[in-house]
């Protein structure tokens, strides 16, 4: 029997899971310095979402711990290189929140071509502006990808359907990949932005990929799409915060570089209440719900419950994401 932390909330489908194998759990969100002091040394495996910060320092604290466990895909928030160094795998749940992040994704695609956010503020203020709400299409546009894993793959399938065409850039895509989903492949994410009118990001956040997308990246946008359309420039993430430069596409706002954008993740999390961004009326957002659906919170806490119970059994886990860094 091991004793669980789940510090940032977990399915009750998944709580059961993990109790009829005999595990104990602890529902209970850790202060950081409660962390830092070393609480954590009290279990066996921890559970975390993306409010709990698992730094070199806390991991230092928590040599007992046999598995750490993100539930959802970003571990940003864990420290990979200190927990493998320490003989704790990480595992994470990468594939249950796939269909619902397609969705919202999609879903900010056409609010912004569409107005549909800026509309409803309109008519909350009393207003009918339909002779200024005049939109474009989704069909016959280049929509770029910045990244090409399983996420932008299916949003890639979605936006096919609709009539788009599928531009992505992966450097460590083989070129086989993309050419099996009818996509065209970019050596360099500065002719992707060149070519593309609509951008979708879908990478992990690293040192790479940080600021990725900043104000000269999106003046490489052409602003006027291949079937002829000026149909402007739009950019939406809902992948990780800190890859768009939020200075940047809030001066790009500005300047008209871009028609509209959406964010459903920000570098700082929550947001301010003076939040720039928030009112400039070309821009709507949600706040990182991209996960957020019965259906994947319910996927989610299965998938983790049994990845942890696989570790802790000495199983083979599929979904260790530190094991570069294992040293036991």
């Amino acid at each position: 029997m091991a004793r669980i932390a789940v510090t940032d909330g977990l399915s009750a489908e998944a709580q059961t899971l993990l109790e009829k194998r005999g595990h104990e759990i602890v529902v209970q969100y850790y202060q950081p310095e409660e962390l830092a002091a070393g609480v954590l040394d009290d279990f066996d495996a921890v559970i975390v979402r993306s409010a709990t910060k698992l730094s070199a320092e806390v991991i230092a604290k928590s040599q007992n711990l046999k598995v750490i466990a993100r539930a959802g895909v970003g571990v940003d928030n864990i420290d990979l290189l200190a927990a493998g160094k320490a003989g704790i795998p990480v595992v994470n749940a990468p594939v249950a929140s796939t269909q619902s992040v397609v969705e919202l994704t999609i879903g900010h695609l056409l609010a912004c071509v569409r107005n549909i956010a800026k509309s409803d503020r309109s008519m909350r203020d009393g207003k009918w502006e339909k002779k200024l709400l005049k939109g474009s299409e989704l069909a016959g546009k280049n929509l770029g990808l910045v990244g090409f894993g399983r996420i932008a793959q299916r949003v890639g399938a979605v936006a096919q359907t609709i009539g788009m065409r599928v531009h992505a850039y992966d450097p460590y895509l083989p070129p086989k990949v993309a050419k099996n989903h009818n996509t065209r492949l970019h050596k360099s994410v500065d002719t992707l932005f060149a070519n593309c009118t609509h951008i979708s990001i879908h990478c992990n956040l690293t040192d790479e990929t940080h600021h990725l997308v900043n104000y000269e990246m999106m003046k490489k946008m052409p602003g006027k799409s291949s079937d002829g359309i000026a149909c402007g420039n739009h950019i939406i993430n809902c992948a990780r915060g800190g890859i768009v430069d939020e200075e940047g596409l809030l001066k790009a706002l500005n300047d008209g570089i871009l028609a509209t954008a959406a964010l459903d993740v920000f570098e700082h999390e929550p947001t301010p209440s003076d939040y720039q961004l928030c009112r400039h009326p070309n821009f709507h957002s949600t706040p990182h719900i991209g996960a957020a659906t019965i259906e994947a919170q319910r996927r989610v806490g299965i998938d983790i419950a049994k990845n942890v119970m696989a570790v802790l059994s000495k199983k083979k886990c599929d979904y260790v994401v530190n094991k570069d860094f294992l040293s036991r």
